[in-house]
């Protein structure tokens, strides 16, 4: 899930994540494949491809599973080909939500995204309804106190970083997709550490929620990527420390 509140929700969703590793692995090996099709085998040459990599690393992934789904991306090696959807709607208290898919079965797709908001109470919407509330951006998330403010400014400026914003326990680096990896590698290689370092929908604005419209909220895309094609959910929702202290 990614909503401006991202270091909350990572946290709030991390044990659940950890609980359900098979699922994870799953997610990130249809990530690598689809990355490698779509712009070749060299991370080196596909910062998209770099990025579902690193990603598969930071999750213990063996290496020897990654290589294998680089080369069926790359056709070296007989798999299932994957395609890429994007599905967009509205949930609880009005928030956006637009949902990224990786399947090898479009109808399955949309009937499993369509019932899982009417469910919990949104409802999906047409191409185009939400996108445009929200930028494509790299995104790498810092923790406060690993490093100061100034300091990690101009550090991330200098590897192409367009901004950094201080959250409530957070900094929250903002990129171009394609310069993810090298804003990565240089804070990494200045021993900053990265709590998560991914390509992001940022929603342009916020609405703020409660404790009772949070709580659905999260239902919801707790259940949407709960679901096998689903790689990943975001919405334009910001959940104060407070509330997410009280949901738990």
């Amino acid at each position: 899930m990614s909503g401006h509140s991202k270091w909350a929700t990572i946290k709030h969703k991390k044990a659940a994540k950890d609980a359900n590793r098979g699922k994870q692995f799953s997610k990130l090996i249809r990530f690598v494949e689809v990355s490698a099709r779509e712009g070749g085998g060299d991370p080196d040459m596909n910062p998209t491809l770099a990025t579902a990599v690193q990603k598969a690393r930071d999750a213990s992934m063996p290496n020897d599973t990654i290589t294998r789904a680089i080369k069926r991306g790359t056709g070296d090696l007989e798999g299932v080909t994957y395609e890429e959807i994007a599905y967009e709607g509205y949930g609880p208290a009005g928030v956006a939500v637009f949902v990224t898919v990786l399947t090898d079965n479009r109808n399955r797709a949309a009937a499993d995204v369509r019932s899982t908001f009417t469910r919990s109470g949104g409802n999906l919407g047409e191409p185009g309804s939400v996108s445009w509330k929200f930028d494509k951006k790299g995104l790498v998330l810092v923790p406060s106190e690993a490093i100061e403010e100034e300091a990690l400014l101009d550090l991330a400026l200098e590897a192409g970083a367009e901004d950094v914003k201080s959250q409530e326990s957070s900094f929250e680096i903002l990129c171009a997709p394609s310069d993810l990896a090298d804003v990565r590698k240089a804070l990494e290689e200045s021993g900053v550490t990265i709590e998560n370092a991914e390509v992001s929908f940022i929603p342009q604005s916020t609405i703020g929620l409660d404790e009772s419209q949070a709580l659905k909220v999260l239902r919801l895309i707790d259940a949407l990527e709960d679901l096998d094609d689903v790689q990943d959910v975001y919405a334009d929702f910001d959940i104060s420390e407070e509330v997410m202290a009280k949901l738990g």
